[in-house]
């Protein structure tokens, strides 16, 4: 059993940034991917970005490619979601979620079995 801990939401100006942490505890292996998912008012949960377990793969949803940068300290059990140049679209529920040791899964929301809490991001305008 794994237990994911979020951080680092808010309420920021458009434009602004925000780092979101996400902390595993528990039993935790290293050999993962890990995923950021958010969910706005109304709306599916969505894909935003993903990292395999040594960092050397990562991707991203279209709109915030250039924006958003994903990363992992296996060390610290922690993966980030460093967000730039928001916009109000990107206000939503984020949440962090753990998923096997197979890459090609990785935009696929069944593929993750951990979830964390959500953090609130909200971007005014």
């Amino acid at each position: 059993q794994v237990q994911l801990v979020e951080s680092g939401g808010g309420l920021v100006q458009a434009g602004g940034s925000l780092r979101l942490s996400c902390a595993a505890s528990g039993r935790t292996i290293s050999n993962n991917v890990m995923g950021w998912f958010r969910q706005a008012p109304g709306k599916e949960r969505e894909f935003v970005a993903a990292i395999n377990w040594s960092g050397r793969r990562t991707d991203y949803e279209d709109s915030v490619k250039g924006r958003f940068a994903i990363s992992r300290d296996n060390a610290k059990s922690t993966v980030y979601l460093q967000m730039n140049s928001l916009k109000p679209e990107d206000t939503a529920v984020y949440y962090c979620a753990r998923g096997g040791d197979t890459w090609s899964l990785y935009r696929n929301i069944n593929s993750y079995k951990s979830w964390g809490q959500g953090a609130q991001v909200t971007v005014s305008s």
